[in-house]
């Protein structure tokens, strides 16, 4: 045998070997590569994205927390404005209410006092008649009697 056929024989052999790998086997390891590298750089780019899409959910809900706080705080401000204005309303009808039953009550007052100094006209003016009938001794007519008695009750 001769070693330059032997070289030149594993040397087309080997050409050969070399052609068929990158011609059958070196494209599907490359793209097998490639989709490896693209999927870990998808994978790490969603984590990404999940991490600031994290953080604002996180400020989000810190924001809606926050302002949830300021609308209970206005909602019982307003509450607490209506209690007031309720305490007040029902304070200024209990005094309209205790004044129109003090007006009654002086009112009524006042209608007892005049029927009484009435009453009291009416008996002091049958007293001064009877008074004066015994005086006189005799009997005044009716007619006289109740002139007598208007004009006594006028005067008082």
């Amino acid at each position: 045998m001769n070693i330059t056929a032997t070289l030149i024989g594993q040397s087309i052999a080997f050409f050969l070997f070399v052609w068929f790998c990158m011609k059958f086997i070196w494209p599907p390891l490359t793209r097998a590569l490639d989709d490896r590298k693209k999927n870990i750089a998808d994978g790490l780019a969603a984590g990404e994205k999940g991490r600031r899409e994290l953080e604002l959910g996180e400020k989000k809900a810190l924001e809606t927390i926050k302002k949830a706080k300021q609308d209970a705080a206005e909602v019982i401000a307003l509450a607490d404005k209506r209690a007031s204005e309720i305490a007040d309303e029902a304070k200024e009808a209990a005094k309209a209410e205790a004044d129109r039953i003090v007006a009654a009550a002086r009112a009524g007052i006042e209608q007892e006092v005049n029927r009484a100094k009435e009453q009291l006209r009416v008996a002091v003016s049958e007293l001064a008649v009877a008074g004066a009938a015994r005086i006189l001794e005799k009997e005044v007519d009716a007619k006289a009697h109740a002139r007598l008695l208007e004009t006594v009750i006028k005067q008082l």
